[in-house]
């Protein structure tokens, strides 16, 4: 049944062998969209759009596949007119965000500062809405926050050109601002030496950040009882194949890649991480993914904090 299936995810070197009719789009949100919409028996979709959706009755039932997991120390850019210097000048601040309040990036960095510095997301205003073109907030998904937080849109501004204008003096962001990118003198990062700051984050505490997991149709799976077997192993399949090539490349100095040092950046994975720097299931994942579900009930996007348990195909549950 898998060869006719219709799958949805974003262009990773860890999907390109999967099997299938695998279908992408120019943008995440695009593909989440069209998953919810139905559009795909296969989706890669945000944990917090997953989590957001069940609360109200969701045709899905997630796997525990995580094609997209980043370290976010990276993702909180500041205006330096602002007087920002570190976390601790967050408080009282306009801040902005894509699409959503909690988008998954921005569940995990608002997570990190309020474990590690204090910071209280309602000491702050925000600011929804299009980072590079204006757009309302994702109209596909529930917008739950606490009463607490004052949230607003950003209207027919981008969030881009609000950060680089001194209108919003900090933004949370999986993308890179376009400002950024263009050497903007007034725009940085808020942890510069993110690279130090993450890898001492992942000695200290063990964890991956996870940003999204895969989801099938409710309704296959009911049909299909090995369904959900089949479908982990074949993701888990094509992010080993990428992992090989890797392990490979390490002979010829990473030459595919156009990066240099790219070899030694390998073998620094390796050494820190293992052989297996990018594990699927849920016992490698235990402490990133519990972690992920406090914060999110902690920000007041769940009206309960849900246990693993609850939210995987329970025949995964061992993996």
């Amino acid at each position: 049944m898998i060869g006719s299936m219709r799958i949805g995810t974003f262009t990773y070197d860890t999907t390109r062998d999967l099997a299938g009719t695998v279908e992408t789009a120019a943008t995440l949100p695009e593909i989440f969209e069209r998953a919810i919409r139905g559009d795909f028996d296969v989706a890669e979709l945000g944990l917090t759009f997953y989590l957001r959706l069940l609360e109200e009755g969701t045709p899905f039932v997630a796997l525990p596949i995580f094609p997209n997991r980043v370290f976010r120390h990276s993702c909180v850019f500041v205006n330096t007119r602002s007087g920002i210097t570190g976390p601790g000048d967050l408080t009282g601040r306009t801040i902005g965000e894509f699409g959503t309040y909690g988008q998954d990036s921005g569940v995990w960095a608002k997570g990190i500062l309020m474990d590690e510095h204090g910071f209280r997301p309602e000491a702050n205003r925000w600011v929804i809405g299009g980072l590079e073109h204006p757009a309302e907030p994702f109209g596909f998904i529930p917008h739950p926050h606490p009463g607490t937080v004052d949230v607003r849109t950003a209207g027919p501004r981008t969030l881009n050109d609000m950060l680089a204008g001194g209108e919003i003096d900090v933004l949370f962001s999986a993308n890179v601002p376009q400002c950024v990118l263009d050497g903007a003198p007034d725009v940085a990062r808020l942890f510069p030496d993110f690279p130090a700051r993450e890898r001492d984050y992942h000695r200290r505490t063990g964890i991956f950040p996870i940003m999204h997991t895969v989801v099938v149709r409710r309704d296959l799976l009911a049909g299909d009882p090995g369904l959900a077997r089949r479908v982990y192993t074949m993701f888990e399949a094509a992010k080993d194949a990428a992992a090989e090539r890797y392990r490979r490349g390490r002979r010829l100095y990473q030459v595919q890649t156009m990066l240099p040092w790219a070899n030694a950046l390998v073998d620094d994975t390796l050494a820190e991480f293992g052989e297996d720097w990018w594990p699927y299931g849920i016992a490698a994942n235990r402490s990133a993914l519990d972690t992920y579900l406090r914060y999110h009930h902690e920000q007041g996007l769940s009206s309960r904090r849900w246990r693993i348990e609850e939210i995987f195909a329970p025949d995964l549950l061992g993996t």
